[in-house]
């Protein structure tokens, strides 16, 4: 069975190749990555048993970034200083990272902390968590994240498998409302695997409960959501300015040199552009875009080979570079300045046409920070005001 499957691997190789020309480095490197994620992927069936046991979020090791905890969430851009630090802001967010796990020797995540895995979590925390330290409390859970694999062929996997790791994310989440939040408003924030939480949280946890109002914004990047999934919520929208509540943001970044290519399958996609803030919103130039931040350490996608730690340096982040690309929302999907021949051509995804999906923060890391800032400020204003309406009623009713 393992001899027909590489001779089979084999194949579709050599198809791949003729289609995409050997000739060409960008064509044969993506090809070469196709061919060792599909020569890898797990051969044998997901049972929710063979699974490691489920965190304790009473734990502090079960969370990537804590208030308390030092951990790289609390990286900010040189230059960049924060009005409160972490445990003081008058708001939290509740981050849930993207896919780290890119091997084939199971399902789910082991939770293993001394891996290359983990070192992926550790930069996502450095890179896309960190956007919101100056705004509020970081919460990160760590879950027995899907493998990539899970992404990859059967359905019927894919969904048993993302289950097992959304059930983590609702325990983390309902720890967190409990024991740590204490009534202050919240941001809901995810990317890729984390945005496919959750928008499932968005929609079985927080929706139609008194939570749907606590919550200030939804930035969900990354990973194709449609309108379709807001059409049974009660209390959470589509934001469509910069200044909205109780409604989520998310688009997903690719190089304006595809701009013109047909993507009919992202058509429905929900694109928010970061500059403006706008739903589907329309070319916004440099001079609107405050800053984009090369990330900090290395990002091993390796499909195939050892899942040990190799000991990635996370150095202070760099200062942000404003005024840097321009953005606009055409089908569904964002495009942005390409980057051939700059430092973050480096990322470009090794699968998908032109995406940088790995980026979706980075590129617009003060743009989010600053946005996040903004909208608690105006949550804050408005509950401030209800207080005071609320008052102002009872002590005329009591006169």
């Amino acid at each position: 069975m393992v001899w027909l499957k590489r001779t089979t691997i084999g194949l579709i190789a050599l198809v791949l190749l003729a289609t995409c020309g050997v000739y060409a480095t960008g064509n044969a490197t993506k090809v070469s990555r196709i061919i060792e994620a599909l020569l890898n992927k797990p051969d044998f069936p997901f049972d929710p048993a063979d699974a490691t046991a489920a965190p304790d979020y009473a734990v502090l090791s079960s969370w990537a970034a804590l208030p308390g905890k030092t951990n790289l969430a609390d990286l900010t851009p040189a230059g960049t200083k924060n009005r409160f630090n972490q445990g003081d802001a008058p708001a939290d967010v509740f981050f849930i990272h993207p896919t780290g796990f890119h091997k084939g020797s199971s399902w789910t995540f082991s939770m293993d902390e001394n891996t290359g895995t983990e070192e992926k979590t550790q930069w996502m925390m450095a890179n896309q968590a960190s956007v919101y330290n100056g705004c509020c409390n970081v919460y990160a859970p760590r879950y027995r994240q899907a493998s990539i694999f899970a992404f990859f062929g059967d359905e019927k996997i894919k969904n048993e498998v993302l289950d097992v790791a959304y059930q983590d994310v609702v325990q983390a989440f309902e720890y967190y409302i409990k024991h740590y939040n204490q009534g202050r408003p919240f941001i809901i924030s995810g990317h890729s695997q984390g945005t496919y939480h959750g928008i499932r949280l968005l929609k079985e946890v927080i929706d139609k409960t008194p939570l749907a109002k606590q919550m200030v914004a939804a930035y969900i990047i990354g990973g194709q959501i449609t309108s379709s999934h807001f059409e049974t919520m009660q209390d959470i929208k589509i934001c469509t300015q910069a200044t909205d509540l109780n409604c989520a943001i998310h688009w997903d970044t690719f190089s304006d040199a595809i701009i013109g290519d047909s993507f009919p399958e992202r058509a429905d996609n929900i694109c928010i552009n970061p500059l403006s803030w706008q739903l589907d919103g329309p070319l916004a130039g440099k001079e609107q875009h405050l800053g984009a931040v090369y990330p900090s350490g290395e990002f091993h996608a390796h499909y195939s080979g050892s899942d040990a730690a190799t000991g990635i340096e996370f150095p202070p982040l760099e200062a942000p570079k404003s005024n840097y690309l321009q953005a606009q929302c055409k089908n569904g999907m964002l495009f942005i300045t390409d980057q051939s021949g700059t430092p973050f051509e480096k990322f470009r995804h090794s699968f998908m046409k032109g995406s940088y999906h790995l980026l979706d923060y980075s590129f617009f890391h003060m743009d989010i920070r600053e946005n996040a800032k903004l909208r608690i400020e105006t949550y804050l204003k408005q509950r401030a005001n209800q207080i005071r309406i609320n008052f102002m009623q009872h002590k005329k009713a009591y006169l």
